[in-house]
């Protein structure tokens, strides 16, 4: 007769996102977003953002894509509402 095979029930399979578990007690960073929207990129693009991450990675700041993407957004709209139309994004959409 063969024996049965134990499996993980939901609890142990999904780990919480309000409180990122990790052994030392430092957090991730990792917060959860209620929107979503998608942006298309080049290839070249793509492969800079990739880059970025591995030199984060390598100076010790391990995210994600996504987490490079906020934090540049945040800049870029922080730039714009601090100096307006001489901001960057004004200088590099207005070309």
């Amino acid at each position: 007769m063969p024996s049965r095979v134990s499996l993980p029930g939901a609890s142990e399979l999904f780990r919480s996102t309000d409180a990122p578990e990790t052994p030392d007690g430092v957090a991730s960073g990792r917060v959860r977003h209620e929107e979503k929207i998608t942006v298309y990129v080049s290839s070249d693009e793509l492969i800079a953002l990739e880059d970025a991450r591995l030199m984060l990675r390598k100076a010790g700041i391990v995210v994600d894509r996504g987490r490079i993407v906020r934090a540049a957004l945040a800049s870029a709209l922080a730039d714009l509402e601090d100096n307006g139309a001489q901001s960057g994004i004004v200088a590099r959409l207005g070309s």
